[in-house]
């Protein structure tokens, strides 16, 4: 009973939250289903009415909704992985990789900056602004001795303000203003229901090979290998592009629910205590916010990247989100997925054992200091 009253609480939840993004995309506005529907559920999580909550302690709707989204979307970006986006890579790596390490250098700038001007500790800080995911960093930074509440609310800070402000800008910036369009609107044939089963089978599979190799966001880059490795088998045993049945509206749901999912878990009490915290993080996480837009124009020009598409893979906040936006304005999504996984994989590789060494060598220097004036 409490799972079927958990479940029509979500739908409810869900579909109020979707309202938002309705209204939203009477504006014409790309990517406004996403943003109308997160705003919506922000001001449901803030206000917290009493049906969603009398019978469950937590606000946040339940994770699946999240799965299904990153699932849907998988699907959508699988079915367009072709080479053009490593040959970029290839043609351009050194170029890219160097802007992926002047980016962690910039989020460790910031941290320094919330460190010194904040009540918080420096390891605290550093991991708070590191941008390698909200499900990764806090466990991490658990390990080493960080505070993982404090880190929770910068880091979920951050990832919003990046979602609510990258996604506008870059709507605005868009050339490309057509009507939200995912993969070509097909006429509905049994072979083309056969294939998306059968791609729905591979992002699900998928998803559970990302899981147990430990993929950052394995519903969506694992379903996304999936999917694209059995297109391109297809492709090759048919001798033609297969083609499934994926209608318009299925990258709008995957919208909807991905929104809902992250606005649900957004809180007053997340804030509560940590007014001067968040006023340095808010503009140090400003700072890293333009320095990648920086980034991002400079990559633009020596690649020949879009800025647009620039923007979005290196844009600080989420792959699920940055790929979201940039399959609906049309940008090289793959792209952004490759860039953003590979920024997730630097920064929980790279930064974590540096941060740990520089938190050493400042308790080392202090003990030192201390001693000092002892003797």
């Amino acid at each position: 009973m409490k799972r079927l009253i958990s479940f029509f609480r979500d739908i409810s939840f869900i579909m109020i939250s979707c309202v938002g993004g309705l209204c939203l995309s009477l504006t014409g506005l790309s990517i406004s289903w996403m943003i109308g529907t997160l705003m919506m559920a922000g001001i449901l999580s803030f206000w917290k009415p009493l049906s969603f909550t009398i019978h469950s302690e937590k606000w946040e709707i339940h994770r699946y909704w999240m799965n299904i989204g990153q699932l849907i979307l998988a699907i959508e970006l699988g079915q367009k992985i072709n080479m053009t986006v490593l040959t970029v890579f290839s043609n351009h790596w050194l170029t890219i990789m160097a802007m992926l390490l002047l980016s962690m250098i910039f989020s460790i700038l910031s941290g320094l900056i919330l460190w010194k001007f904040s009540q918080i500790d420096m390891l605290t800080s550093l991991f708070g602004t590191v941008p390698g995911g909200l499900s990764v960093i806090p466990s991490i930074a658990e390990e080493v001795g960080g505070n993982i509440g404090v880190v929770s609310i910068i880091q979920t800070m951050r990832v919003f303000l990046v979602i609510f402000s990258v996604p506008l800008i870059v709507s605005l910036l868009a050339v490309n203003q057509e009507q939200m369009s995912g993969s070509p609107v097909l006429d509905f044939e049994t072979g083309q229901l056969i294939w998306t089963v059968v791609l729905t089978f591979a992002a699900w599979t998928g998803c559970q090979l990302g899981k147990y190799l430990k993929f950052p966001a394995p519903w969506l880059v694992g379903g996304m290998l999936g999917v694209a490795c059995t297109q391109a088998i297809g492709s090759y045993l048919t001798g033609s592009n297969v083609a499934a049945w994926w209608p318009k509206f299925l990258i709008i749901a995957a919208q909807v629910l991905i929104a809902s999912s992250i606005g649900s878990k957004f809180h007053k009490n997340m804030f509560m205590g940590l007014k001067k915290t968040i006023m340095v993080a808010l503009f140090s996480t400003i700072g890293l916010i333009l320095s990648m837009f920086i980034c991002a124009y400079i990559v633009s020009n020596l690649t020949g990247i879009t800025f647009v598409t620039a923007v979005l893979a290196f844009a600080p906040g989420g792959i699920t989100e940055m790929a979201t936006t940039a399959a609906v304005l049309h940008e090289d999504s793959t792209f952004v997925v490759v860039v953003q996984v590979l920024r997730v994989v630097l920064v929980c590789i790279v930064l974590p054992p540096f941060i740990k060494l520089l938190h050493q060598w400042k308790e080392l220097k202090g003990n030192h200091s201390h001693t000092t004036r002892n003797s």
